[in-house]
């Protein structure tokens, strides 16, 4: 542990400690980390690749997908690997600078994913519920201003936030008990008075997710509407399907965030190493799930993958 003067000055380096309290099973709890990641990064390449290869999904809907497994990629590479370092390889240190780098990708790109979700309940409702008027409203122009509406409002949210952050100083020790530079985890380290950053993080996440969540709500309620008018039942049971899982995995997003930050802020009785998977298995589990629901359950994008691993038979 780093020893600090009397002028405390910030840390050099922090250091995460994994699973605080299950420190001797750091080895086997990496292994299914590592699977999981794995999975995300061949799911969510695949998908990448595919779309960007066959012109026939150059539409909205693979637009989408794109850019969610492009968010996934990039938010699970910011922390797995470190994580996996630290379980496997007892790599605990990280620069002041890498920290708060970290903590800005990790939740810039997690604001990112909640707009792109947004976005795609919009386009299956358009899809679905208006689909004369789909291309005319979903234009290629509108889609990559969606996706810059959702860079600009992540990197603006939390811009702010890591500006608050390190005006902090961080004198109590430079210890993390964490896997990956937590900003509510961090913010515990802090000397000075933190009550104004997390004031902030409570009220713009819970807007932030109240707000998209109502709208993803309301397009899928609008969505099975819809369905339930079908004359046929097999149509209903498919519909019925492929929106029950796209709610779970959007449930699971938002619900994992939201008690992985709440966890620091109230005392909800979890144990240091239950908050800690909590929060781990929140940015681990929707990478390795979102191209497996959104990309696979997607008949075109199957069929692609399927071509791709040598398949000549697709079965429909």
């Amino acid at each position: 542990m780093s020893a600090f003067n009397q002028s405390c000055p910030n840390p050099d380096t922090f250091l995460l400690t994994g699973i605080p309290g299950l420190e001797s099973q750091h080895v086997w709890i990496a292994i299914p980390f590592c699977i999981m990641y794995v999975i995300a990064l061949l799911g969510n390449g695949a998908v990448l690749y595919v779309v960007n290869k066959d012109e026939t999904l150059h539409e909205p809907m693979y637009y989408f997908l794109s850019m969610l497994a492009l968010i996934d990629l990039v938010f699970s590479t910011a922390v797995v690997p470190k994580m996996l370092s630290i379980l496997w390889l007892d790599s605990k240190e990280i620069s002041y600078e890498s920290c708060f780098i970290q903590m800005f990708f990790i939740h810039t790109f997690t604001v990112m994913e909640s707009g792109v979700l947004l976005a795609m309940s919009y386009d299956r409702y358009v899809a679905i519920c208006s689909p004369l008027r789909y291309k005319t409203i979903l234009t290629n122009t509108k889609i990559a201003l969606i996706g810059l509406m959702s860079l600009a409002r992540g990197v603006g949210v939390i811009t702010s936030l890591i500006c608050f952050l390190t005006n902090l100083t961080y004198c109590k020790t430079n210890v993390i008990p964490h896997s990956y530079c937590e900003h509510m985890a961090v913010v515990e380290l802090a000397r000075t008075d933190s009550a104004v950053s997390d004031r902030y993080s409570v009220v713009v996440a819970t807007a932030l997710v109240g707000a998209d969540s109502i709208c993803i709500a309301f397009s899928y309620a609008m969505i099975l509407r819809s369905v339930l008018r079908l004359s046929s039942h097999e149509a209903r049971l498919k519909a019925f399907s492929t929106c029950g899982s796209h709610i779970c995995v959007i449930l699971l997003f938002y619900v994992g965030g939201l008690l992985s930050m709440y966890q620091h802020v109230f005392d909800m009785g979890f144990t240091r190493h239950t908050q800690v998977l909590l929060a781990d298995l929140y940015l681990i589990i929707p990478p390795m799930l979102n191209p497996v629901i959104y990309g696979m359950k997607t008949r075109q994008i199957r069929e692609q993958v399927f071509k791709l691993m040598g398949r000549r038979k697709i079965l429909a």
